[in-house]
């Protein structure tokens, strides 16, 4: 049960072909004791990772799209919080107007093929006002996020976008949040690019399919229990870092959990080195 909130692509090769180990080059202000091996690839969540936009921005577009289509409903700060253990909007929104059957937009529309043009023509409605919401920059990007990104980037590391909000949502938010240049190479795997959503793990395998890389050699930074449960199951490392709606979450499963990746300076900051010793502890599990 989720807490109450607080106030490029590479090139292709086989997945699992043998590389030569790529060793840490950080940036010279980061010291780094010994070489260490570097991930294939770094992937990050966005929705409460890249950006903490659930509270007061998706829920906030979900409202506006119900108003502006005369259903009356709205989700309030609880409410959202509990439909977030639902991957993917159009699923959140299906799952709650099946629960309210005798209201509308479910209650004069019984046909299924219908009900599913009406939830993708909301959800579209939606994204716009969403989308609009993030070219205002009225959300800030977390603590960190683009400190490591760019020590990734500097690195030679790829990195990723791996979300099952909509593509061009998700798009929006690494091309205004993190700027146009890291946007020309973060590659985004979002949306209904797969069939199942998290805690499915296609969404990651796709991305370790479409980069060339092994996923047993990336690292995710999650921060929900579905999301770590998707990219565990990938077989993947996962950090998280908790957001207003997941504190209360388990994170037992998770090689690392951390309030925030932390600023340039936090002491405690989560960096690419630090990822590096998580990835070989990690492995080292395994083979144990």
């Amino acid at each position: 049960m989720k807490m109450k909130p607080q106030a490029y692509q590479a090139h292709r090769v086989h997945p699992f072909a043998p590389v030569a180990p790529r060793t840490c080059t950080l940036p010279q202000r980061i010291v780094v004791a010994k070489a260490r091996q570097l991930p294939d690839a770094l992937l990050f969540d966005c929705d409460g990772v890249l950006v903490d936009t659930e509270r007061d921005g998706h829920r906030i577009s979900f409202n506006e799209a119900f108003k502006q289509k005369g259903l009356d409903h709205e989700w309030d700060v609880d409410l959202y919080g509990e439909l977030l253990e639902i991957g993917g909007g159009k699923e959140r929104m299906t799952k709650y107007f099946n629960d309210h059957p005798d209201r509308e937009p479910f209650r004069s529309t019984q046909d299924p093929a219908a009900r599913k043009a009406l939830v993708a023509e909301l959800h579209a409605l939606k994204t716009a006002l969403f989308t609009q919401l993030v070219e205002s920059g009225a959300m800030p990007l977390r603590p960190g996020v683009a400190r490591l990104v760019g020590e990734a980037i500097s690195a030679g590391v790829p990195v990723a976008v791996c979300s099952t909000s909509n593509e061009k949502a998700v798009s929006s938010i690494v091309r205004v949040m993190l700027g146009p240049q890291v946007a020309e190479v973060m590659r985004v795997f979002a949306g209904d690019i797969v069939p199942k959503k998290k805690p499915d793990p296609a969404i990651y395998l796709l991305a370790a399919r479409e980069l060339g890389v092994d996923p047993a050699r990336c690292v995710v930074v999650e921060d929900s229990g579905i999301g770590l449960k998707a990219a565990k199951a990938a077989g993947m490392t996962c950090i998280v870092t908790k957001s207003s709606y997941t504190a209360g979450e388990d994170f037992s499963a998770a090689d690392a959990v951390f309030p925030s990746l932390g600023e340039d300076s936090d002491p405690d900051r989560v960096t690419l080195d630090r990822l590096c010793q998580l990835l070989e502890q990690a492995q080292a599990n395994a083979l144990a």
